[in-house]
């Protein structure tokens, strides 16, 4: 059974979905890879290796012939009007928002497997792509504050005196915040956090920081994720962290909720308090924000009123920046997956492995998760579902 791998239609996206280290695990379980020309150059992966790890290479790929297609970006309705009813696709889907997508795959009968819905569970970490994402992402974020900020990180003792280090605040501790904080301090920094979920604190204190408590009740949900808070208990919570972060000299925000838009942490009123001359980046600018104000792939000044302004970085495609790295990972999350399915090598989904039917998006014309289910039924009446 052949994979096939393209290059990544979405402007501006580096990274690649297979890289000839995943080539030699896939052709290792007994399938053959084709790989369109070029299509890891800009992550840094080039066509003669991939033919030394056993892939084939195609000036294009055709989309009509494909048995399984890896991607890294969700595939768009035109792909998916391409590919034949046999098709398995394998990547990342963001289903919440592209309902459209996943109505056309159910009516493809294509069988998806989108990577965001891969179980949490300790068998299934190495097939986990949004923690190896979030884990480039982090990094990449207190790299951004680092260049724009216009003072050290780290404590310096010199003789002409004494530069104290920068204070760094993080607000959510999830994969990627827990990142932020063990590279902000690899630098040097003082690091604090704070995130609604009542496990972070020992989490925040394992990577070096310290962990913000304020007088509000924790939000924990499921798969390990944070809830989303009332609008009262929201603001409740800037009014408690704008102290915190007027001390701040960088802020770094990741807070998401799968499948709805970014909370908002930090309003535009909470940053005038701030220093001039700090950093505010924005992880979660692509999914609504958590800064009041900022704007995917650009940095918005905000002048204060004593004098000065401060910068808000707004990350865009923030694995991408970093797609050798991000794709040796993400790369080795999906061929972990496929590997989990192949007998004899044939890529042959095991539904009743817990692992196999959690990240099915759909199959055999139906759509299997139930949350992405129930907001097409809301938009366009019932369709099918598995049970």
């Amino acid at each position: 059974m052949n994979v096939t791998v393209r290059t990544e239609p979405e402007p501006g996206e580096r990274r690649v979905a297979a890289t000839p280290d995943s080539v030699r695990h896939l052709t290792g379980v007994g399938l053959t890879v084709t790989v369109e020309k070029g299509a890891g150059s800009a992550a840094g992966y080039f066509d003669a290796e991939y033919v030394e790890a056993g892939a084939t290479l195609a000036a294009t790929v055709d989309l009509a012939k494909a048995e399984v297609l890896l991607h890294v970006r969700p595939l768009s309705s035109v792909d998916v009007k391409k590919l034949p009813k046999t098709a398995i696709t394998v990547g990342l889907a963001s289903p919440a928002s592209n309902l459209a997508v996943v109505d056309e795959l159910r009516k493809r009968g294509v069988t998806s497997f989108a990577l965001e819905l891969v179980p949490r569970i300790s068998r299934a970490q190495s097939m986990d792509a949004l923690t190896s994402q979030a884990l480039v992402s982090g990094y990449r974020c207190v790299l951004e504050a680092a260049i724009r900020l216009p003072r050290f990180f780290p404590l310096y003792m010199t003789a002409a005196g004494t530069v104290p280090p920068a204070s760094v605040v993080v607000l959510g501790a999830g994969v990627a915040g827990l990142q932020a904080i063990a590279t902000a301090k690899r630098l040097g920094a003082k690091v604090s956090a704070y995130d609604v979920r009542e496990a972070s604190a020992d989490e925040v204190r394992s990577m070096g920081g310290t962990f913000i408590t304020l007088d509000l009740e924790t939000a924990d949900g499921a798969g390990g994720y944070a809830t989303e808070l009332a609008a009262d208990r929201a603001k409740r919570q800037q009014e408690l962290l704008a102290p915190y972060l007027a001390q701040a000299d960088v802020i770094i925000t990741t807070a998401a909720i799968p499948g709805r838009p970014a909370p908002l942490l930090v309003t535009r009123d909470m940053l005038t308090g701030m220093q001039p001359g700090s950093v505010i980046v924005d992880l979660a600018a692509e999914s609504g924000g958590n800064v009041e104000g900022s704007k995917p792939g650009a940095d918005v000044e905000i002048t204060l009123v004593a004098g000065g302004s401060v910068t808000l970085v707004g990350m865009k495609d923030a694995a991408s920046t970093m797609a050798y790295d991000a794709s040796r990972l993400y790369a080795r999350n999906v061929s972990n997956l496929i590997a989990l399915m192949t007998v004899d090598g044939r890529v042959v989904p095991d539904f009743t492995d817990e692992v196999v039917s959690g990240a099915c998006l759909t199959h055999d014309g139906t759509i299997s998760h139930a949350p992405t289910l129930a907001a097409i039924e809301a938009e366009a009446g019932p369709t099918k579902v598995s049970k």
